[in-house]
């Protein structure tokens, strides 16, 4: 029975796959990789986080801006002599 070339490109890319693995310079490279992965995820939850609060510290400051403005004097009135 002839292998198509599907059933060969699948063949060496096992291949090619077993030998990676067996390669401890490139099992570095992948375990730095992944390790780069789950810190630019952690990275990503706190930039999150740091969003919401600047929301919170603006309507904080809006509050604030509110409360520190002078209250408003009446108006002068002329009084008659």
């Amino acid at each position: 029975m002839a292998k198509t070339p599907l059933d060969r490109l699948a063949n060496l890319g096992e291949e090619v796959l077993g030998k990676a693995a067996q390669n401890p310079n490139l099992s570095r490279v992948v375990q730095a990789a992944t390790q780069l992965r789950d810190r630019v995820d952690d990275l990503t939850k706190r930039v999150r986080g740091l969003e919401a609060m600047e929301k919170r510290i603006d309507t904080l400051e809006q509050r604030v801006a509110k409360l520190e403005k002078p209250p408003k004097k009446p108006a002068a009135t002329k009084k008659s002599p």
